[in-house]
C-alpha cells in the first residue's frame, strides 16, 4: 500500500457522515417521488402522452402504461430502505435501476438532477452506507462498523466538486458574462416577488446574478473543503439555493445540493444530526458506537470495486467534453449539450412545421403537431435537433401505417437563443427520413451565423 493510499484512502474516518448522507439521501427520494405522483405528473408526462421521445441507445426504454404507477411504487420503497439502511445492499441497487428507467423513459422531461441522482446513486451501490446507525447494522453487528475507509466519504465530495466545477465552468462564456443571458430575460419575469422582485429589472443586478453564479460554482467546493470557511460556505449554499428554488421552477434540485453538502462536514457535525434523529426514533445511537474500522482489503472484489470507481470517475470528467468533437456552437447544435452540467445557460425556443409528401402520388400536407405531442413535448422538440428527427421519423412510420406510400418528411423550423431574432434552423430541404440518429454530427443543421465564445 502506498503512503497515499494509507494516509488517504484508506485512513479510517468516521461513518457517521456516510450514514446521515444515506438517511437524508433516501428522505429526499422519497418525498420527491411521492411529489412527482401528488402533482399528477406520471399521468401527465407517462401516461397520457401519444409517442415518447428516446434516448439514442434507449429506444426499448419506454413508459409502462398504469404499470408506470408500480415502477415509482418501487423506486420509493427502495428510497426508505436505503433511508433506514435495511438490505441497502438491494435496495439501493433497485434505486438505481427503477429511478434511471424513470429518467429514460422520456427525453422530454430531462433534467440536469435527473442525471445527478442517477450516478450518485450507482455510486452509493459500492459505499458501505449502510455500516453504520442502520438496521442492517443493527440486525448483524458483524457488519456495523464505526469507522470506515476515507474514500468512500472522499468520492462524494469529488463528484459534488465536479458538478459545481464543471457548472461554474460552462458559465465562462460571453452571453452569460458579457450579456447577462439568459437571466436578463428570466429575472424581470418575477417582478412579483416581494422586495426581491422590484430589483430584478436593473441591468447591474442581472450582471450580478450572472458573475455571482459563476464564482460560486467555482469556489464552494474549495471553500466546503477548507474547515476556516466551511460555515460561511454552507450557509451560501443555502442562500444561494433557495434563492434559485423562488427564483426558478426547478424542483427538488435546490434541497438536494443542500443535504448533500453536508458531507464536507466534520464528523462531530453529524454526530449532533444523528443524536437529534436518535431522539425521535428511540433506536439508541450507542450501541453502534463500537470503534470498529472497515478495512479494504486487497481482494480481487476490492480491486474490481475501485476499478469500476476509476472508470466512473473517468467518464464523469471527460464526458462533458464530448462537444469537443462537434463543430458549431454547442448552444445551436445541443450536440454533446445535456449531462454536462450546463444548468440554465440558454433560452431556447422555436417553432416546427412539419411537411409530409407521399412518394408515389406527389400529394403533400402539414402535420398539426398537437395531435400527436402534448404542448410540453412539442415546446421540447421544436428546438432540439435530435427530437425533430426522431418525430419525423414516427411520423413517416404514422403516415405509412394509414395508407401512404414512400413518405418524405420536412421540416420548416426557426428558433430563438438567447434573445436573438429567430434564425432558420434546420434545413428545410433535406427529407429528414433518409437521416438517421447516430453520434455523428448532424449536418442538416443550419449554421448558427453569430459568435459565442468561452467553454
Amino acid at each position: 500500500m502506498t503512503l497515499f493510499q494509507h494516509k488517504y484512502l484508506f485512513k479510517a474516518v468516521e461513518a457517521a457522515p456516510l450514514a446521515v448522507f444515506r438517511i437524508l439521501f433516501g428522505m429526499m427520494m422519497f418525498f420527491g417521488l411521492i411529489r412527482f405522483a401528488w402533482y399528477g405528473w406520471i399521468d401527465k408526462f407517462y401516461i397520457t402522452p401519444k409517442f415518447f421521445f428516446s434516448y439514442y441507445g434507449f429506444e426499448w426504454i419506454k413508459p409502462l402504461g398504469n404499470y408506470t404507477y408500480l415502477l415509482f411504487g418501487v423506486c420509493a420503497i427502495a428510497a426508505v430502505m436505503i433511508a433506514i439502511g435495511y438490505k441497502y445492499r438491494m435496495a439501493i441497487i433497485v434505486f438505481f435501476l427503477s429511478f434511471t428507467y424513470i429518467e429514460l423513459m422520456d427525453k422530454t422531461t430531462y433534467l440536469n438532477h435527473y442525471y445527478f441522482i442517477s450516478i450518485l446513486a450507482f455510486l452509493m451501490i459500492f459505499l458501505p452506507a449502510n455500516a453504520y446507525y442502520s438496521l442492517d447494522a443493527l440486525k448483524n453487528p458483524k457488519n456495523a462498523f464505526q469507522k470506515i475507509p476515507a474514500w468512500t466519504i472522499g468520492s462524494l465530495k469529488l463528484l459534488l466538486g465536479i458538478v459545481y466545477v464543471y457548472a461554474g465552468l460552462a458559465k465562462l462564456n460571453s452571453d452569460w458574462l458579457l450579456h447577462a443571458m439568459p437571466l436578463k430575460i428570466w429575472l424581470p419575469s418575477k417582478f412579483d416577488l416581494p422586495v426581491l422582485g422590484s430589483l430584478l429589472h436593473l441591468e447591474w443586478v442581472q450582471y450580478a446574478f450572472s458573475w455571482g453564479g459563476a464564482l460560486y460554482d467555482l469556489t464552494i467546493p474549495f471553500l466546503l473543503m477548507y474547515g476556516k470557511t466551511r460555515p460561511y460556505a454552507f450557509f451560501t449554499v443555502v442562500i444561494f439555493h433557495v434563492l434559485t428554488r423562488v427564483l426558478f421552477p426547478i424542483g427538488m434540485f435546490p434541497y438536494i445540493m443542500i443535504v448533500s453538502t453536508l458531507i464536507f462536514f466534520n464528523a462531530p457535525v453529524h454526530h449532533k444530526i444523528l443524536n437529534f434523529l436518535d431522539k425521535i426514533l428511540k433506536i439508541g445511537k450507542h450501541r453502534f458506537d463500537n470503534n470498529r474500522s472497515l478495512i479494504s482489503l486487497n481482494t480481487t472484489r476490492n480491486y474490481l470495486k475501485f476499478s469500476v470507481i476509476i472508470l466512473f470517475f473517468a467518464v464523469q470528467f471527460l464526458f462533458p467534453f464530448r462537444y469537443l468533437a462537434y463543430p458549431g456552437e454547442l448552444f445551436w447544435t445541443e450536440e454533446g449539450y445535456r449531462f454536462s452540467w450546463r444548468v440554465m445557460l440558454i433560452e431556447k425556443s422555436g417553432y416546427a412545421q412539419f411537411k409530409i409528401v407521399d412518394g408515389k402520388s406527389g400529394k403533400w400536407f402539414y402535420v398539426d403537431n398537437s395531435d400527436f405531442l402534448t404542448s410540453f413535448q412539442e415546446k421540447q422538440m421544436a428546438f432540439q435537433p435530435d427530437f425533430i428527427l426522431e418525430y419525423a421519423h414516427f411520423l413517416k412510420d404514422h403516415f405509412e401505417h394509414d395508407g401512404h406510400q414512400k413518405v418524405a418528411v420536412y421540416v420548416n423550423s426557426m428558433v430563438t437563443l438567447n434573445g436573438r431574432l429567430s434564425k432558420p434552423y434546420i434545413d428545410p430541404k433535406i427529407d429528414l427520413t433518409q437521416e438517421n440518429e447516430s453520434f455523428e454530427h448532424k449536418t442538416w443543421i443550419l449554421p448558427f451565423n453569430d459568435e459565442i465564445t468561452g467553454l
